[in-house]
Protein backbone atom coordinates (compact mmCIF):
# COMPACT_ATOMS: atom_id res chain seq x y z
CA UNK A 1 0.00 0.00 0.00
CA UNK A 2 1.07 3.25 -0.85
CA UNK A 3 2.03 5.76 2.25
CA UNK A 4 1.22 8.75 2.50
CA UNK A 5 4.43 10.28 2.93
CA UNK A 6 4.51 8.67 -0.85
CA UNK A 7 1.02 10.36 -2.42
CA UNK A 8 2.38 13.66 -0.61
CA UNK A 9 5.94 13.45 -2.49
CA UNK A 10 4.32 12.20 -5.93
CA UNK A 11 1.90 15.68 -5.09
CA UNK A 12 4.15 18.07 -4.41
CA UNK A 13 6.64 16.77 -7.48
CA UNK A 14 3.62 17.22 -9.88
CA UNK A 15 2.87 21.06 -8.56
CA UNK A 16 6.45 21.09 -9.10
CA UNK A 17 6.35 19.53 -12.77
CA UNK A 18 3.15 22.01 -13.58
CA UNK A 19 4.88 25.37 -12.14
CA UNK A 20 8.75 24.46 -13.96
CA UNK A 21 8.55 27.12 -15.89
CA UNK A 22 8.08 29.80 -13.01
CA UNK A 23 11.03 28.99 -11.10
CA UNK A 24 11.50 27.95 -7.76
CA UNK A 25 8.17 27.91 -5.65
CA UNK A 26 7.79 28.16 -1.37
CA UNK A 27 7.00 25.19 0.21
CA UNK A 28 4.22 27.40 1.95
CA UNK A 29 2.15 27.28 -1.46
CA UNK A 30 3.14 23.97 -2.42
CA UNK A 31 1.43 22.82 0.92
CA UNK A 32 -1.89 25.05 0.99
CA UNK A 33 -2.45 23.96 -3.08
CA UNK A 34 -1.55 19.96 -1.93
CA UNK A 35 -3.51 20.27 1.43
CA UNK A 36 0.11 18.64 3.22
CA UNK A 37 0.99 19.86 6.45
CA UNK A 38 4.08 21.98 6.44
CA UNK A 39 6.03 20.30 8.70
CA UNK A 40 5.91 16.96 6.73
CA UNK A 41 6.29 18.50 3.29
CA UNK A 42 9.49 19.91 5.01
CA UNK A 43 10.40 16.51 5.43
CA UNK A 44 9.89 14.95 2.45
CA UNK A 45 11.41 18.19 0.24
CA UNK A 46 15.10 17.94 2.10
CA UNK A 47 14.61 13.71 1.72
CA UNK A 48 14.14 14.57 -2.41
CA UNK A 49 16.52 17.32 -2.34
CA UNK A 50 19.53 15.12 -0.68
CA UNK A 51 18.65 12.45 -3.60
CA UNK A 52 19.10 14.67 -5.94
CA UNK A 53 15.65 15.15 -7.03
CA UNK A 54 14.94 18.84 -5.96
CA UNK A 55 17.23 22.02 -5.81
CA UNK A 56 16.46 24.64 -3.59
CA UNK A 57 17.06 28.48 -3.60
CA UNK A 58 17.64 30.77 -0.78
CA UNK A 59 16.53 34.17 -0.53
CA UNK A 60 13.84 36.55 -2.16
CA UNK A 61 13.26 34.28 -5.29
CA UNK A 62 13.92 31.03 -2.85
CA UNK A 63 11.91 27.66 -2.70
CA UNK A 64 12.42 24.23 -4.65
CA UNK A 65 12.61 23.10 -8.43
CA UNK A 66 12.62 20.00 -10.05
CA UNK A 67 16.63 19.56 -10.21
CA UNK A 68 15.67 16.74 -13.64
CA UNK A 69 12.92 17.73 -15.91
CA UNK A 70 9.56 15.94 -15.28
CA UNK A 71 9.98 13.28 -17.89
CA UNK A 72 12.97 12.07 -16.32
CA UNK A 73 11.84 11.07 -12.65
CA UNK A 74 10.46 7.41 -12.56
CA UNK A 75 7.59 7.33 -9.86
CA UNK A 76 8.79 3.93 -8.71
CA UNK A 77 12.16 5.78 -8.49
CA UNK A 78 10.26 8.12 -5.59
CA UNK A 79 8.57 5.47 -4.34
CA UNK A 80 11.11 3.58 -3.39
CA UNK A 81 13.23 6.35 -1.77
CA UNK A 82 9.75 7.98 -0.05
CA UNK A 83 8.19 4.51 0.59
CA UNK A 84 10.21 1.67 0.42
CA UNK A 85 9.75 -1.78 -1.27
CA UNK A 86 7.35 -1.77 -4.13
CA UNK A 87 7.02 -5.21 -3.63
CA UNK A 88 4.60 -6.63 -1.15
CA UNK A 89 6.43 -9.45 -0.04
CA UNK A 90 10.41 -8.82 1.23
CA UNK A 91 10.98 -12.04 -0.68
CA UNK A 92 10.77 -10.93 -4.57
CA UNK A 93 11.53 -7.25 -3.75
CA UNK A 94 14.52 -6.02 -6.40
CA UNK A 95 16.10 -3.64 -3.85
CA UNK A 96 15.38 -4.74 -0.86
CA UNK A 97 15.29 -7.99 -0.42
CA UNK A 98 15.41 -10.52 2.49
CA UNK A 99 14.00 -13.93 2.53
CA UNK A 100 10.61 -14.59 4.22
CA UNK A 101 10.58 -16.96 7.65
CA UNK A 102 9.96 -20.02 7.78
CA UNK A 103 9.46 -20.17 3.92
CA UNK A 104 11.65 -21.67 1.05
CA UNK A 105 11.12 -19.93 -2.70
CA UNK A 106 11.07 -23.40 -3.85
CA UNK A 107 8.37 -24.65 -1.87
CA UNK A 108 6.27 -21.51 -1.83
CA UNK A 109 3.48 -21.16 -4.28
CA UNK A 110 2.84 -17.34 -3.40
CA UNK A 111 6.31 -16.29 -4.35
CA UNK A 112 5.32 -16.54 -8.10
CA UNK A 113 2.48 -15.16 -7.82
CA UNK A 114 3.66 -12.44 -6.58
CA UNK A 115 6.39 -12.05 -8.64
CA UNK A 116 4.42 -11.40 -11.30
CA UNK A 117 2.16 -8.46 -9.25
CA UNK A 118 5.60 -7.07 -8.77
CA UNK A 119 6.71 -7.30 -11.90
CA UNK A 120 2.81 -5.77 -13.39
CA UNK A 121 2.78 -2.73 -10.62
CA UNK A 122 6.37 -2.14 -11.86
CA UNK A 123 5.96 -2.17 -15.37
CA UNK A 124 3.08 0.70 -14.87
CA UNK A 125 5.24 2.69 -12.29
CA UNK A 126 8.59 2.48 -13.82
CA UNK A 127 7.10 3.54 -17.07
CA UNK A 128 5.16 6.44 -15.75
CA UNK A 129 7.27 9.81 -14.73
CA UNK A 130 5.94 12.77 -12.85
CA UNK A 131 5.16 14.56 -16.34
CA UNK A 132 2.55 11.72 -16.44
CA UNK A 133 0.84 13.40 -13.41
CA UNK A 134 1.82 17.00 -13.56
CA UNK A 135 -1.04 19.25 -12.30
CA UNK A 136 -3.08 20.65 -15.38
Amino acid sequence: MLSQKSKYALQALAYLASHQQEGPVLLPIIAEKKQIPLRFLENIMHELKQEGFLTSFRGRHGGYKLAKKPEEIRLADIIRLVNGPIAMLSCVSLHFYEPCEGCTQDSCKLHSVMIEARDAILGVLEGKTVADIADV
